[in-house]
């Protein structure tokens, strides 16, 4: 299977989600966060960046539930149209 390259916006809102969920994390450590939603530090830390774009739903919701989230307020965060920010990026 063949993966085309991401669109802009979907650039954008995986960096929207990693922003949420790194402010959500607050003082606690990637890796205190990591382990109790049960991925990778590594994996956490390139969804945080925006180096993973597009995590799977299962991680989201399990790092959500971490950081004290509910799925609907990461939905609200990350599906808003982008600002100028992100568009000039």
């Amino acid at each position: 299977m063949v993966r085309l390259p991401l669109r802009p916006d979907e650039v954008a809102r995986g960096r929207r989600l990693g922003a949420l969920l790194r402010r959500a994390r607050g003082p606690r450590s990637i890796l205190d966060t990591a382990l109790a939603a049960g991925v990778s530090p590594e994996t956490l830390r390139k969804i945080e960046t925006g180096r993973i774009a597009t995590p799977a739903f299962a991680t989201i919701a399990s790092v959500a539930g971490v950081v004290g989230l509910s799925l609907d307020a990461v939905w609200d965060e990350v599906s808003c149209a982008p600002d100028l920010a992100d568009s000039a990026g």
